[in-house]
């Protein structure tokens, strides 16, 4: 008998149900496969190690410290090797702590998961405020707050002597050597003029004194929250950014925040990176249509935007340069050069204002070096706060972090491995060379992989001996999204770790910021 010239269509098969779209929520991702999911939810004991290790480093900076402290006297801080004393007292500002504590633990993660994205970051804003504010006040408010900025070594001692502002940026190197006359107080001495600038222009508009610096400080240092959230959708996807946003608000790092002046650095810096991310990705609308992450409306204004803060960032702080190898990061993980003119083309408004004005960057940077071996630097050696100031780092960003670094370290290497094996026959072919796409956890291991080499390269630097805590915050701020790739059912626990961990310092120590 014939085959029937007009079969009957095949039955179609069913197709997988989609997630509804509605605002805020989030695109359906493809199921993971057993063995990720087995991966992702793993043991905790590797975790466990790696948070055990940076306790014994924590240890062995602590008691080494002090035998040389005792001995030598040569570390020139109270309780090596954190600026802190240790002084166990509670405050105005501890019950306050404890029910920020509470509700992010309670109602942070479910919150960030269902909340709709512009509110989330507003919510990350005001809780970060909350947290460091409340830790701030644990020290009362006149020692924690009002008086926090207007000590012998900071900024606003200084802020009288910028009556007229052309002539103090025209002299301003004149006064950095610790022998000159008239010598800045160490602060603005160890940074270029933006950095006293801001707390001249608050002054100039009625906002003078150590309240309205405070205010300013931990009102513009809490934003990072937002800038990192906004960062890590662009360049890792959301679910990443969301699962994130907890540790970016509970984090250790809120103890040093509020109140210094590193604090405002760190979201300056942090925007500057949000910005170039987000002209990054709308750079090829295309891909970013198919992966689901935003796409600039005004690529180059957010490019442009992003030199103008990267050039602010270099003027409040000489080492905040570093910062440039977490943009290069960016690049590389959008896989474009576009944004890069724009961005120079910032950077070089904010360099020409400042060296028209009489500032040379580079002058002011050698002599700060010259001063910076006049002072406690001379005698602190290198061989043990090279080490030790890694003790301060992991303090700084917490255990649940540290855990989430372990894992960045191998994911990190996995894909490296997987785009080598990918990569050597192209060679050998002589084919376009692709290392493949990149899965979201990937790209935010390496985004915490170039903090890494960041903070590695600032330490390695002999520029940075003690208080760490508070100098590297612009860095350490970019690995506390490492805890997003802890497992979800322990996540919460991670979460309470870091909030005990931030209680149990603001507490236990009288910090120096």
């Amino acid at each position: 008998m014939p085959p029937n010239p007009n079969p009957p269509p095949a039955p179609k098969e069913p197709e997988e149900p989609r997630a509804p779209k509605g605002r805020g929520e989030l695109r359906a991702q493809p199921q993971p496969t057993r063995s990720r999911q087995t991966a992702n939810r793993g043991t905790p004991l590797p975790d466990l190690t790696a948070v055990a290790a940076a306790g014994a480093l924590v240890t062995a900076a602590v008691l080494i410290g002090g035998a040389i402290e005792r001995e030598h006297g040569t570390l020139r801080v109270h309780l090596p090797p954190f600026y802190a004393e240790l002084e166990p007292h509670l405050g105005p500002g501890t019950p306050a702590a404890l029910l920020v504590a509470a509700a992010v633990l309670g109602y942070g993660p479910a919150l960030a998961a269902r909340l709709p994205w512009r509110r989330l970051l507003a919510t990350a804003w005001g809780a970060s405020m909350a947290w460091i504010w409340s830790l701030a006040l644990v020290d009362g408010w006149h020692r924690g707050v009002a008086n926090q900025l207007t000590s012998a070594y900071e900024y606003l001692q200084e802020v009288d002597r910028f009556g007229d502002v052309s002539a103090a940026l025209r002299t301003f190197t004149d006064h950095i050597l610790l022998h000159s006359p008239d010598n800045w107080v160490p602060h603005v001495a160890g940074h270029p003029p933006a950095a006293v600038l801001t707390f001249v222009g608050l002054d100039r508009v009625g906002l003078g004194g150590g309240p309205w610096a405070s205010a300013w400080v931990i009102t513009v240092g809490s934003s990072a929250a937002a800038a990192v959230l906004v960062a890590l959708r662009a360049l890792t996807g959301e679910q990443q950014a969301r699962r994130a946003a907890p540790f970016l608000v509970l984090a250790p790092t809120a103890v040093w925040m509020g109140v210094s002046a590193d604090g405002y650095f760190t979201a300056v810096a942090a925007w500057a990176l949000a910005l170039l991310a987000l002209s990054a990705r709308s750079s090829d609308s295309t891909r970013s249509v198919r992966t689901g992450r935003p796409a600039s409306r005004a690529p180059r204004t957010a490019a442009l935007g992003a030199g103008l803060l990267f050039g602010l960032t270099c003027y409040l702080s000489y080492g905040l340069i570093l910062c440039a190898l977490l943009g290069l990061t960016v690049l590389a993980l959008s896989r474009t050069l576009r944004p890069l003119p724009w961005v120079l083309a910032g950077v070089a408004v904010v360099v020409a204002a400042f060296t028209l004005a009489g500032f040379n960057w580079w002058e002011g940077y050698q002599l700060l070096t010259e001063r910076y071996y006049e002072g406690a630097a001379r005698v602190r050696p290198y061989s043990y706060w090279v080490w030790a100031n890694l003790g301060c780092a992991v303090t700084a960003v917490g255990p649940g972090v540290v855990a989430g670094v372990r894992r960045a370290l191998l994911a990190g290497a996995a894909a490296g491995r997987r785009a080598s094996a990918r990569l050597r026959p192209q060679l050998r072919e002589g084919r376009t060379v692709d290392p493949g796409p990149l899965a979201d956890r990937e790209r935010l291991a390496l985004l915490i992989l170039a903090a890494l080499l960041t903070i590695a390269v600032a330490d390695l630097s002999g520029m940075s001996k003690a208080e760490t805590e508070r100098i590297w915050l612009p860095f350490l701020t970019w690995l506390l999204p490492a805890a997003a790739l802890l497992p979800r059912r322990g996540a919460r626990y991670w979460l309470a770790g870091q909030a005990a961990a931030a209680l149990a310092v603001n507490h236990l120590l009288l910090t120096g910021w």
